[in-house]
C-alpha cells in the first residue's frame, strides 16, 4: 500500500509527523502527569491532616520557639524569638558550615591531588594511605571522631591553650578576638571593594597582555600590592577605626571575642577532608588526563616546573576538573544535615528538628528543609556552570 503524502494527512497526524513538534507535545504531556500525580499527592495530604484534625499553614513561624541555640554567629538570638527565627539561624549554620567547607576541602583537595602524583615514593605513599582510608569510611564516622577528639582531647576553658594571650583553645571551643568595626570603616570597606575590582581589572588586562606579547606581570603580587596598600592607606587615613573585642574567661567559660564551638569545628574539619579525599582524585585523574606533551612542550620552552603547573598543566586539566568538582560541593552541602548527629544547630536541627517536635507541623517544617537545601544546592550548581562556561575553551 502507497504510503500517503504528508499534506493530505489530517491536523494531528501532520503534527505529530513533525519532529519539534512532537517533542513539544511529549514534553507537554510529561508535565500534565507529573503535576496531575502532584495535585492527587498534595489532595490526598489534604484529606489525611483534615481527618486527624490538623490544618496546612505556617503561622507556627511567628510564635516562640521557647529554646536556645548555643551556636548563632550571625543573630543575637534568644529562646523568646520566633521559629522564623530560629529557622533564620539554622539556615545561616548551614550555610556558613557550607562556605567553609568547601574553601577547606578546595584547598585540600587541590594539594593532595598534585601531592598524590609526587615523585617522592614516601609522600606518595602517605597521601595514598589517608585517602583510600577516608573515602571507604562513611562520613558519619569522620564527625564523630572529629568530634570526640576534640571533646576529649582539649583541656577545659580553666586550662585552655594560651595563643598569645588573645586567643585560646579549649573543649568548649576556639575562642578569639572579633572585630568591632567603628565610625568610617564603612569607607574603609569601599575603599577594599573598589581595590578589589582595580585589581580584577589589571589581572584580566595582564592576561590579555601575555597573550598578545608573551609579557608575565606578577599578577599576584601586584594585585596584592593594590588592595593591600589601598586599603591600609585609607584605614591610616581614616584613624584605624577598628577595635578588636577579646575573649576572657569569666566563671566556667570564655566570654566576649569570637567563638567557634566545638561542634562547627567538628563538623567543619570532617567534611572539609572527607570531601577533600575525593577531590584529590578529580584534580589527580584532571591533570593525568592532559597530554605528556603539554608538559614536555613547557619544558623545551624553559619553563620551571612550577610554572609549568601553574600555566599549562592546571588550566587544561580544570575543564576536566570543574565538571565533577560540582557534584562533591553538592554533597558536602547535604552532608551538612548530619551536624544534628553531634548537636550542631543547622536547619535540620532546628527548624526539622525541634520546631517540628514542638508544633506537630511535620510537613510544613520538611517542606521549609527540602526548599533550603534545593535552594543552595542550586545556587553552587548556577554558579559552578557558569564559571565552567568560563573557563571553556574559545574558539577565535
Amino acid at each position: 500500500m502507497a504510503a500517503v503524502p504528508i499534506e493530505d494527512r489530517g491536523l494531528l497526524a501532520r503534527l505529530w509527523g513533525n519532529q519539534e513538534t512532537r517533542s513539544v507535545i511529549v514534553q507537554i504531556a510529561t508535565m500534565a502527569i507529573v503535576f496531575a500525580l502532584l495535585a492527587l499527592v498534595l489532595r490526598n495530604v489534604a484529606i489525611n491532616l483534615e481527618a486527624i484534625g490538623k490544618e496546612f499553614s505556617f503561622d507556627f513561624l511567628t510564635a516562640p520557639a521557647a529554646y536556645d541555640i548555643t551556636f548563632s554567629p550571625f543573630i543575637d538570638y534568644t529562646s523568646r524569638d520566633t521559629h522564623f527565627t530560629a529557622a533564620a539561624v539554622g539556615i545561616l549554620n548551614t550555610l556558613l558550615v557550607a562556605v567553609c567547607g568547601i574553601a577547606a576541602a578546595s584547598v585540600l583537595g587541590v594539594t593532595m591531588g598534585i601531592l598524590r602524583l609526587s615523585r617522592n615514593w614516601l609522600v606518595n605513599r602517605i597521601v595514598y594511605v589517608f585517602l583510600e582510608f577516608t573515602r571507604n569510611v562513611p562520613v558519619l564516622l569522620h564527625i564523630l571522631l572529629v568530634h570526640g577528639i576534640v571533646v576529649t582531647t582539649l583541656p577545659p576553658p580553666r586550662r585552655a591553650i594560651d595563643l598569645g594571650g588573645t586567643a585560646f583553645v579549649s573543649n568548649r571551643g576556639f575562642f578569639a578576638p572579633s572585630p568591632v568595626f567603628e565610625e568610617g570603616s564603612g569607607i574603609v570597606a569601599a575603599v577594599f571593594v573598589i581595590a578589589v575590582v582595580a585589581a580584577l581589572a589589571f589581572r584580566r588586562w595582564a592576561k590579555r597582555v601575555q597573550v598578545e606579547t608573551g609579557k608575565i606581570y606578577s599578577v599576584f603580587w601586584i594585585c596584592t600590592a593594590i588592595i593591600g596598600g589601598a586599603t591600609a592607606v585609607a584605614f591610616l587615613a581614616l584613624g584605624a577605626p577598628l577595635s578588636w573585642d577579646l575573649p576572657a574567661l569569666k566563671g566556667f567559660n570564655f566570654q566576649g571575642g569570637l567563638a567557634l564551638r566545638p561542634e562547627f569545628l567538628a563538623l567543619w574539619l570532617a567534611l572539609s577532608y572527607y570531601t577533600a579525599c575525593f577531590i584529590a582524585e578529580i584534580v589527580r585523574a584532571g591533570i593525568l588526563a592532559v597530554s605528556h606533551g603539554q608538559t614536555e612542550a613547557a619544558y623545551a620552552l624553559g619553563l620551571r616546573p612550577n610554572r609549568n603547573l601553574q600555566l599549562v598543566v592546571l588550566p587544561q586539566a580544570l575543564r576536566i576538573i570543574v565538571p565533577p568538582l560540582v557534584s562533591q560541593y553538592l554533597n558536602l552541602t547535604k552532608n551538612s544535615s548530619l551536624a544534628i548527629a553531634i548537636g550542631y544547630m543547622d536547619i535540620v536541627a532546628t527548624i526539622g528538628g525541634i520546631s517540628l517536635m514542638q508544633t506537630g507541623k511535620e510537613m510544613e517544617t520538611m517542606l521549609i528543609v527540602l526548599g533550603v537545601y534545593l535552594v543552595f544546592s542550586l545556587l553552587i550548581s548556577a554558579f559552578m556552570n557558569w564559571f565552567n562556561r568560563s573557563i571553556r575553551y574559545k574558539e577565535r
